[in-house]
């Protein structure tokens, strides 16, 4: 992963751990492989869908590549029987050729779309497929007021230069890079209506993921990091309401893409 500078939280990450499966499992259903050789997932986080992989494809070779090295050690006790390795998604060269590189919520940290998705296909076996799937939410509330709230307050020289999930590019734009490499191509968006629960869910949600980087930049000063979430937490609030029976509902729309080579 190309972003180093974040620590990320494994327990935090998959107290959702339901709601996030569900678009990875999706994903996988439309992988046109009866079988595989070799398997990569890109991204692999805390390995839960890495073991997936190793159930879906159980003759494989299967490796988990990430940048985090507390999602790297989870990764390792949840799928023993798969390798993993810490690597930078814009460099990381396979040994030998993928029938399958997938990823699932990660491509979307990293830029250079433009290059990064033709040189994806491009190392994969013939017949190999690239499955992907981003969250396509830079412009809800839950991904724009972290920029928002990061420069309106006390705390904005300390966030100044923290990382943040990149936009994606227009929804056509990956059709036309990719589409001239490969044999098939299968692109599809989903909005999944993820029902939270508890006080300011989706800032909790929002604390294993996106929000990560601005809070690793105030661990320094408890203080003012309490202060930034619950700043970020009170403009949330009027945009993702509790319910009638104490739920939040939160929108969150994806981006799949399913490339054969």
């Amino acid at each position: 992963m190309a972003i180093t500078t974040t620590s990320w939280d494994p327990a935090q990450y998959l107290r959702f751990s339901n709601e996030r499966l569900r678009p990875a499992l999706d994903l996988l259903a439309q992988v046109p492989l009866a079988q595989a050789a070799q398997v990569t997932d890109l991204g692999c986080g805390a390995g839960n869908v890495t073991a997936i992989l190793r159930q879906r494809f159980p003759a494989a070779a299967v490796c988990g590549i990430d940048g985090s090295p507390a999602m790297l050690e989870k990764a390792r006790a949840a799928a023993p029987d798969c390798s993993f390795a810490q690597g930078d998604f814009a460099i990381w060269q396979p040994d030998s050729p993928p029938d399958l590189i997938y990823s699932n919520a990660a491509l979307h940290w990293v830029g250079g779309h433009e290059t990064l998705f033709p040189r994806l296909v491009s190392l994969l076996a013939p017949g190999g497929v690239l499955a992907v799937q981003m969250p396509a939410m830079h412009d809800a509330p839950l991904r724009a007021l972290q920029g928002e709230v990061a420069a309106s307050g006390p705390w904005a020289e300390r966030l100044r230069d923290a990382g943040f999930a990149r936009s994606l590019l227009p929804t056509g734009s990956y059709y036309d890079l990719i589409r001239p490499h490969v044999a098939s191509l299968d692109m599809w968006e989903t909005t999944y209506l993820h029902v939270l629960q508890g006080e300011d869910a989706v800032t909790e949600w929002a604390s294993g993921s996106s929000l990560r980087p601005f809070l690793d930049l105030l661990d320094s000063n408890p203080v003012l990091r309490a202060a930034f979430r619950t700043a970020y937490s009170a403009a949330l609030r009027p945009h993702y309401p509790r319910r009638a029976d104490g739920s939040t509902l939160l929108p969150f729309r994806r981006l799949f893409i399913v490339a054969r080579r």
